[in-house]
């Protein structure tokens, strides 16, 4: 292992434990990639993200193809149809957090952007949340369904599932769970609290990293 891959992989652990401490993930639920080299290292499948270390690591190439480690989680497709379509992006995450989840449950709006612009830092940080219609986690059909639609957006809301958020490294993807998983809350509190009536702002202007 590389001096480079040895430092994100300390950052994917950081984040995870990170993630788990402040209630963005509990038991085994989420994975957490990172793409150098031409290998994806994404955690093994039934990790705890809250107390892993490296050997809770898998090794695959670039198309999925199990190389070394552990075995990796059953939603590495996911990551490698992100990897595939958006070469820019370095790490990803996928969480079951709880308002991006609660969120994915309501009816809102856009399938290419669904949860509106109720701040400007959504759109900064993240860019536009495509909505992925349900199916079984680590499902062929739930692959399918979200390579139809990776192109449309920025990053991702799995339909009564959870977020999948990239970024150019594993602090930046989980700078941009953490923003994501933010404004589903507000946009979850303020239709408990206003329906349908609540302002959003003009973010045309913003440009989005992905």
């Amino acid at each position: 292992m590389t001096e480079l891959e040895s430092n994100e992989l300390g950052n994917a652990i950081w984040a995870g434990k990170f993630l788990f401490e402040r209630g963005k993930l509990s038991g085994s639920a989420g994975n957490i990639s990172f793409k150098m080299d031409g290998k994806i290292f994404i955690s093994r499948s039934g990790a705890t993200l809250g107390n892993m270390n490296s050997s809770d690591f898998s090794v695959s190439d670039l198309s999925g193809k199990w190389l070394e480690g552990p075995k990796p989680s059953k939603e590495l497709p996911l990551h490698v149809i992100v990897y595939s379509h958006k070469p820019e992006c370095g790490a990803v995450i996928h969480t079951h957090s709880f308002y991006s989840v609660l969120w994915s449950c309501l009816e809102n709006g856009s399938e290419t952007n669904c949860i509106p612009s109720y701040t400007p830092y959504l759109k900064m940080k993240v860019g536009t949340v495509g909505l992925i219609p349900y199916a079984p986690p680590g499902s062929q059909k739930l692959f399918y369904l979200f390579e139809q639609k990776v192109n449309n957006s920025s990053a991702y809301l799995l339909r009564n599932h959870g977020p999948v958020v990239g970024g150019r490294n594993v602090v930046d993807a989980f700078n941009c769970i953490e923003e994501l998983e933010e404004s589903a809350k507000l946009a979850v509190y303020l239709k408990s609290i206003c329906g349908d009536g609540a302002e959003t702002i003009d973010v045309g202007d913003l440009n989005s990293p992905f």
